[in-house]
């Protein structure tokens, strides 16, 4: 039996008190929680997904003073950072303390939390009274939840309960940085928070794209093959250049690519070229596109700026087989 949708809050934080897994709405993408305390609830999210045990998971809390018993703050750059940036799609990475189980970082030293900034979310957390562990609500590797009934096609009656609160409004997960220098900072995976943005506090933002060693992430959506659909994904710089396939379908930007008749299906994610808007429909249409009886997806690339930083860090990942 599939998994139940509701919007009870009350009866989602039963379950995550009691050991159970939850699927919820943040702004990025649904998130499979567990209560991030509770190394037996936390091998739940690992199963369900069948997501392998080195990759480590971000805790969610619903307010900066959640986090003094969970982790260290002490870093020049936290407060900047947390105030600028939180609730939002931020996760910073900081030294954990012992009460944070080793499963939630795959023993890695550091933690990613984050505050989302979504109501619904933060009320369960705080209604639970216990910080949330929570990666996708998916199959590990595959396309990531925007909806409720996302989660429902892929996790099934893995989770317990989905606390529904509509379509996600960023989109995409939340960049994830750690603290350098005292104005300083390493991105390891590009998000929901631009590098615009964060180079509006630091001096200093590197982003760290390439793992050598793909059984080692310091974060979650670092490895090279994530967030990709059954029918794979071929990347279009130039459509003008771009042989068109039958059974083809198109994931574009803003318009459909000449001679798209041709195409058994096409996704325009904004028609008036917002990435805003592209980022927050990007996954419900690659889902739309996985159809078994297309062969391939063509997927434009984005401008590369703004949330067309994250857009393309996920149409790569999604491509590599």
């Amino acid at each position: 039996m599939a998994a139940e949708i509701t919007r009870n809050v009350a009866r989602c934080a039963q379950v995550l008190r009691t050991g159970g897994l939850v699927a919820f709405a943040t702004e990025t993408v649904y998130g499979l929680g567990a209560n991030a305390l509770n190394p037996t609830a936390v091998a739940k999210i690992f199963a369900a997904k069948r997501r392998p045990e080195f990759d480590p998971l971000i805790v969610h809390v619903a307010e900066i003073g959640d986090i003094e018993p969970l982790a260290k703050t002490s870093h020049p750059l936290f407060e900047t950072l947390s105030q600028q940036f939180w609730p939002g799609p931020l996760t910073l990475l900081l030294p954990k303390l012992d009460i944070i189980p080793d499963l939630v970082t795959s023993g890695l030293p550091d933690v990613g939390i984050r505050i989302p900034a979504n109501d619904v979310a933060r009320q369960l957390i705080k209604v639970a009274g216990v910080p949330v562990a929570a990666p996708s609500a998916n199959l590990f590797g595959r396309t990531s939840p925007t909806t409720a009934a996302h989660v429902v096609e892929q996790l099934g009656e893995s989770v317990d309960l989905v606390l529904d609160d509509g379509p996600c409004s960023v989109g995409v997960e939340s960049t994830i940085v750690r603290m350098t220098g005292p104005s300083s900072l390493e991105v390891l995976r590009v998000g929901g928070t631009t590098l615009e943005m964060l180079q509006t506090v630091c001096s200093e933002v590197t982003v760290v794209s390439n793992l050598l060693d793909e059984t080692a992430p310091a974060a979650p959506g670092q490895l090279a093959s994530h967030y990709a659909p059954l029918t794979p994904i071929q990347i279009v710089n130039d459509w003008s250049t771009t042989d068109l396939p039958p059974c083809a379908a198109a994931l574009c930007f803003q318009q459909a690519p000449p001679d798209h008749e041709n195409l058994s299906i096409v996704e325009i994610l904004s028609p008036d070229g917002s990435l805003v808007e592209a980022t927050a429909n990007f996954f419900a249409a690659l889902r739309r596109l996985d159809c078994p009886d297309i062969d391939v997806i063509l997927a434009e690339r984005f401008p590369d700026r703004e949330l067309g930083v994250a857009l393309n860090d996920r149409l790569r990942r999604a491509a590599t087989r």
